[in-house]
């Protein structure tokens, strides 16, 4: 029985990967830092390890881990999935704290997974890292500067440990979300919509126009692919960016 560890897990994309997991008989355990969306998890899935922790503190992140390796001495897999939006608007407009915070949740607390994935699993001397970048990761991004930085980060911090771990039998990927439909989406796009004076629904009508299969993904689109990443059939898949996107052409058509 695999042993899944997803951040982020208690709602969207990494719900729908701790789903796909449990479907398959998988043991879960899955962090977030919505107290709510957590409280709902657990009650929905009494049997799975469910915690309110906060990706960027270091503590509740090593209280979380901790308890995991107590209970499971290990992990098979483990998706570090928590990211956050970021700021919307023209990069002399932004924040500075609002920058920070962006590349704190999405970089610094893959940084935080990543550092104990790699510790127990090279002790196992087997296990899969799945990184959650964003075809933000692959292109520019006007008025996202954080965002796309922030995803960029993640695809460079995966090719360097595919290279560190791949020794010691530890695969490591990323995928790339496009536009995935939902409430995440819809803040998304009505954030870009008052920051480039447009309607929402000619921002909706843009992400769909760069993409050659002229279509929105799913969350069960990108679940199905980290359960392909994780299946014997991709055993030799590692250092790779999966884009589950229908071809992004470009973010701004």
């Amino acid at each position: 029985m695999s042993r899944v560890v997803i951040t982020g897990g208690a709602t969207g994309i990494g719900r729908a990967i701790s789903d796909a997991f449990a479907g398959q008989g998988a043991q879960i355990a899955v962090c977030d830092s919505d107290a709510a969306a957590i409280a709902g998890y657990a009650s929905a899935h009494p049997d799975h390890i469910a915690m309110v922790a906060d990706v960027t503190d270091e503590a509740a992140m090593q209280t979380f881990l901790r308890t995991v390796e107590s209970l499971w001495g290990g992990a098979d897999v483990v998706c570090a999935n928590a990211g956050t939006g970021g700021p919307v608007g023209r990069i002399e407009d932004l924040d500075y704290a609002a920058w920070q915070t962006c590349l704190n949740v999405t970089l610094n607390g893959t940084f935080l997974t990543c550092r104990w994935a790699a510790r127990v699993m090279r002790a196992q001397g087997s296990g899969l890292i799945v990184l959650t970048s964003s075809t933000a990761g692959q292109f520019g991004y006007p008025l996202r500067s954080p965002y796309a930085t922030a995803k960029w980060g993640v695809i460079g911090l995966m090719k360097t440990l595919a290279m560190e771990l791949g020794p010691a039998g530890i695969r490591v990927n990323a995928i790339c979300p496009g536009a995935v439909d939902g409430d995440r989406m819809d803040r998304v796009v009505a954030m870009e919509a008052a920051a480039s004076s447009q309607t929402q629904e000619f921002v909706r009508t843009q992400y769909v126009k760069g993409v050659s299969l002229r279509s929105w993904v799913t969350a069960q689109d990108v679940a199905d692919s980290v359960l392909w990443l994780a299946s014997p059939q991709a055993r030799r898949i590692s250092g790779q960016t999966l884009a589950i996107d229908g071809h992004t052409e470009t973010l701004v058509p």
